[in-house]
């Protein structure tokens, strides 16, 4: 049995760690190296990576956590779509 996993605790965790490393890879590829929730924080660790990988592409950039419909926004739709 698998558990219950609530879409807005995710959305929740996005929200607290908006600023990530993403590392570029070729043919126009990426990976999130790692999230963090100040952009200082961020720019340290690109430093170090920076001087661990000197080859690699690394961007810092921060996200817009996507918005999640809340409840009673779900409810709201579900109506107006059954009518």
């Amino acid at each position: 049995m698998m558990p219950y996993k609530d879409p807005s605790v995710g959305a929740y965790r996005a929200r607290l760690y908006p600023w990530a490393i993403i590392r570029l890879l070729p043919k126009l590829q990426r990976t999130v190296v790692g999230r963090f929730r100040s952009r200082s924080d961020a720019m340290g660790h690109l430093r170090c990576l920076r001087m661990l990988m000197p080859e690699a592409a690394f961007i810092v950039i921060f996200e817009r956590p996507l918005e999640v419909p809340t409840q009673e926004e779900e409810k709201e739709t579900v109506l107006s779509v059954g009518e």
